[in-house]
């Protein structure tokens, strides 16, 4: 795998990176699109579900748009027929919303082009820049040379007429898949390889998704690009780092076809991030070998994956602009991208409490039939957010873990005869004793409570030795299953060439907790709603398992910061 350096993590990105740097060059007075309004285009795939790395390129060309008050296209780059779907169609649309970006009227297909690229392609035949070659797949590999040897082909002198005659009867579909493709005539000899007679179209009998059977010829990439942008009048064609080589032949293309403008390629380097596969392909073989239970798995680098744990637009889009853009490739922690999402969701959730282990604890000296209410804040961040009520009363659930029968060094949390320790916003409690079943495990904990000290501050303004201890009303409680992620690999570099990467998958990567204890209020609750845990960490309830009366809430992140500013 190719050596790849640690992206410096810095709290605010420079707003002019080096392509606004080209842009107000281009735009500036004497520059090529002077007077012109920027105008960019996103062109996914339609194979699979946008994930994380996608993000950096739609920030990058939406957000350059933004900018400069320019446009930004949706283009489905459906040229290969073989692997595209509707389904993709319509998720990518979905996300790329659900980020808050919008591209208006602007929403097109390659394959609206393919007659002008059929057109392209003729014409370039006709000036001799283009020739039908018969090369078997293993031929073409023995003929494509070395840094010292040229490429050759018996078919490049090939008489225009020839090929233009050969290439129409491949669109009539009269040969098979791989028995011939068109080739750009530029220079066997070239040091870039993409430009050794690169193949412009190749014959494919496929059902598109889109154009049905009509065509049996499908453009390549390299050449279909160019073209899409400048008929759609793009300026800047912003691209990641693998197309750089490519750029000498997006520019032929530009400039040896009859087209309406003449756009300028940019590249920029991708994202990478670590403890996570950005390849498509290993992504949907996850899904497919049933590693994972869909593209949505809140264990997937996939938006709709990311949106489904509970990671927020804001969050996302926080954490493109902070990691900049650069040439050079980089990896970025995972864990930075969880203190994007912490960031904004300390500011932003409710919090509430729940026992995700619980064990029920008895005030002995709290009134047998007695109850009583709190008021308490949903998010001191903002005040705008308001209050909530919560119940109190003789009996309530507290995490398993609050509570040791004979304590570690240390330990300030409940244990008989231990410190007194704070019911969070209620009152001061001291723990007695428990209750064991016959296997020794606790079933019970027993305590009193010092009438005197509500909302959790002793009367006399005596110090509490013990901890704060969340907890919710045994009475009122609702039960709920919580899903417990953690990184869906194990190994941090899981994409490299050299592993594979499904043997680098975290067998504890999902803990599924049933039986928890939740607040009352969340019984109302409506996906995708975000909360605070209170001492527990950050969640979200599940917009596809969750309903009423079976609560299913995803932990998106731990209230622990692990990454290191």
């Amino acid at each position: 795998m190719a050596e790849e350096s640690k992206a410096p993590m810095i709290e605010e990105a420079e707003s002019r990176n080096f392509i606004h740097q080209f842009i107000d060059e281009d735009i500036a007075e004497g520059g090529r699109f002077q007077g012109m309004a920027v105008h960019t285009r996103f062109p996914p795939e339609p194979n699979g579900y946008l994930h994380i790395g996608h993000c950096k390129a739609l920030c990058i060309d939406f957000g350059t748009a933004e900018k400069y008050g320019g446009l930004c296209n949706l283009r489905m780059d459906d040229t290969n027929p073989t692997k595209e779907d509707t389904e993709y169609v319509e998720a990518i649309q979905e996300d790329i919303h659900w980020l808050g970006f919008d591209w208006g009227d602007r929403f097109f297909y390659a394959s609206d082009y393919f007659e002008k690229m059929y057109e392209c392609a003729e014409a370039l035949i006709e000036k001799g820049l283009a020739y039908v070659c018969q090369l078997t797949p293993e031929e073409f590999k023995e003929y494509r040379g070395d840094v010292n040897t040229p490429a050759r082909s018996p078919y490049r002198d090939r008489p225009k007429e020839e090929s233009l005659d050969l290439f129409r009867r491949m669109r009539a579909g009269e040969f098979s898949n791989g028995a011939m493709t068109l080739r750009a005539r530029i220079d066997l000899a070239s040091g870039n390889f993409n430009m050794r007679d690169p193949v412009i179209y190749r014959i494919n009998h496929m059902h598109h998704h889109r154009q049905g059977d009509k065509w049996c010829i499908y453009p390549m990439y390299d050449f279909a690009h160019p073209i899409e942008d400048a008929m759609e009048c793009i300026t800047h064609s912003l691209c990641s780092l693998e197309f750089e080589d490519h750029r000498p032949l997006y520019d032929w293309v530009v400039n040896n076809c009859d087209l309406p403008s003449k756009p300028r390629q940019i590249e920029f380097a991708r994202l990478g991030i670590n403890y996570t596969v950005m390849s498509k392909r290993k992504l949907r073989q996850l899904v497919e070998e049933g590693k994972v239970s869909g593209w949505d798995d809140p264990r997937m680098p996939t938006l709709c994956g990311l949106r489904r744990r509970g990671y927020t637009p804001a969050s996302i889009r926080n954490f493109c602009e902070r990691i900049g853009v650069a040439k050079a490739s980089s990896t970025v922690e995972f864990s930075f991208l969880e203190h994007c999402l912490r960031e904004d969701l300390n500011e932003t959730a409710q919090r509430v409490m729940a026992v995700i282990r619980p064990v029920k604890l008895t005030i002995t000296n709290y009134p047998e039939g007695q109850s009583e209410t709190f008021e308490v804040e949903n998010n001191p961040n903002r005040p705008e957010d308001g209050t909530r009520v919560i119940t109190f009363s003789r009996e309530i659930f507290v995490e398993a873990e609050d509570f040791l029968e004979t304590p570690v060094p240390k330990y300030k949390r409940l244990y008989p005869d231990g410190p007194e320790c704070r019911l969070k916003g209620a009152y001061l409690i001291r723990c007695t004793g428990c209750k064991k079943d016959e296997t020794g495990a606790i079933t019970e904990i027993f305590a009193t409570y010092d009438p005197d000290s509500r909302g959790g501050n002793p009367a006399d303004g005596r110090k509490v030795k013990g901890a704060t201890i969340h907890w919710v009303d045994a009475a009122t409680a609702i039960e709920a299953e919580c899903r417990l992620y953690d990184n869906l690999f194990s190994d941090s570099a899981p994409d490299c060439a050299d592993k594979n990467f499904l043997d680098c998958m975290n067998s504890g990567s999902l803990e599924i907790v049933s039986g928890c204890k939740v607040e009352a209020g969340l019984a109302d609750a409506v996906a995708p709603a975000n909360f605070q845990f209170m001492r527990v960490g950050y969640f979200c309830l599940d917009n596809k398992d969750s309903q009423p009366g079976h609560l299913v809430f995803n932990r998106s992140v731990g209230l622990k910061e692990s990454f290191k500013k």
